[in-house]
């Protein structure tokens, strides 16, 4: 434990939060690609976003999820502080620098060149410096200043939307940073706040009000997913509700719902290795695998899978062809592997299998978790994809499958060769 990497992470959440909406077709940030991406690299101690929070309150709200602390900067209306964050931002990496020299890494999660003196300082102070960054919206000069830089559409868990069928981005209501590739600089921002405008959809559906909604009495699910609220709540929402009742609420309504595309046990001990296996030079132990998955899930235990050890756990997990285990540098801790990597052609395959047990035809939502469920250790990024959107393209492009948009189903529906 004493050779274990100590991270400190540090977020320019304007620049991430914008670069993903501008580049990555209008997504919405997540920082939990980033968390599981940093979690095969060591132990995180510190987490810290800094921005205007007042621009960001649905961010807001998945980032104290992730126990990410929140540093407000406050915009105030006629002031020009566009550079107030990254100044709080770099004070307090220079500080914690100094003051705690338990920590060995520093991971700098922006695109903004403007950051560059401060990854030379860090290293200068025999800091790691790891980068992070939306690609089309990060500077050319600042990856190659990092140790190591990770592009977030690149990370695992990161779905980048095909850019023809890609809403218009949303934008905030600030002038924002100027994310350009070549500069990395900052563009003008707004003196005041642009109102925020209601969308037109909610504008048209707030219209039929009295209209009564059907009754939906049996419609509880085992999942319980998120319903959409009715069209007419969001012009009777109550406007000054305090933020924290909000954030509480929705923190524990998402806690006692699982997410729909929750991932089996099986795919995240695979994906767990594979980024490990990345990210190592020599073997990956049991130990070193338990301890990375607990640093994801703190909650995790395999006796919740009916296991009295996780050495057992694997083992199972071995007799079904998902992970290979071989001796070790101590009794009770074998080398983990996977088996070996299939390439896109089999990948196809797989795909076409898929859809061929599914009666001929799948809908594309959900398809990749009965993938996962065939082969745990499936990755189309490990492929070269962007997305499992792109990936089927590319399934369809080769004959493995046809790929067509279903209008009844509001969805790709692909169809077996």
């Amino acid at each position: 434990m004493d050779t274990e990497e100590r991270l400190a992470v540090f977020l320019d959440y304007e620049n991430l939060a914008l670069g993903a909406r501008d580049h990555l077709g209008g997504m919405q940030f997540d920082f939990k690609p980033i968390a599981d991406a940093l979690a095969v690299r060591g132990r995180v101690v510190v987490r810290r976003a800094y921005a205007d929070w007042s621009y960001f309150d649905e961010d807001r709200r998945m980032l104290t999820r992730h126990q990410v602390e929140l540093i407000e900067m406050t915009q105030r209306m006629g002031a020009s502080r566009k550079n107030a964050a990254d100044i709080k931002m770099v004070v307090d990496a220079i500080e914690m620098a100094f003051e705690r020299e338990y920590i060995t890494t520093f991971v700098m999660c922006t695109g903004d060149s403007d950051f560059s003196p401060l990854v030379h300082k860090l290293r200068e102070l025999d800091k790691k410096v790891i980068g992070v960054g939306v690609e089309n919206s990060t500077s050319r000069l600042l990856p190659p200043a990092c140790d190591e830089f990770l592009f977030y559409d690149r990370l695992e868990g990161v779905d980048v939307p095909d850019e023809s069928e890609a809403p218009a981005p949303k934008r905030s209501g600030r002038g924002g940073k100027g994310t350009g590739r070549s500069g990395g600089g900052r563009g003008g921002r707004a003196k005041a706040p642009a109102p925020v405008e209601a969308p037109a959809e909610a504008t048209e559906s707030a219209a039929p009000a009295e209209e009564p909604a059907p009754a939906t009495s049996g419609a509880t699910s085992g999942t319980r997913r998120r319903k959409k609220a009715p069209a007419a709540e969001p012009a009777v929402e109550p406007a000054a509700e305090p933020v924290e009742s909000v954030v509480e609420t929705d923190l524990e309504q998402e806690d006692a719902a699982p997410a729909g595309e929750d991932a089996t046990m099986e795919v995240k001990v695979a994906q767990t290795l594979a980024d490990l296996q990345a990210s190592t030079s020599g073997s990956v132990t049991a130990s070193m695998l338990k301890r990375t998955m607990v640093r994801k899930d703190p909650t995790f235990s395999e006796s919740d899978y009916g296991f009295r050890t996780f050495g057992e756990f694997l083992r199972f997990l071995a007799d079904r062809g998902f992970v290979v285990l071989s001796p070790g540098p101590s009794t009770g801790d074998p080398e983990v592997e996977l088996p070996a990597q299939q390439d896109t052609e089999g990948a196809f395959d797989l795909l076409r299998q898929v859809v061929r047990d599914a009666g001929g035809s799948a809908p594309l939502s959900g398809l990749k978790n009965e993938v996962r469920k065939r082969r745990p250790d499936f990755s189309e990024k490990a492929l070269g994809y962007r997305g499992f959107l792109q990936f089927a393209k590319g399934a369809a492009a080769a004959g493995a499958v046809a790929l067509a948009w279903d209008d009844d189903a509001d969805d790709y529906l692909l169809t077996a060769s």
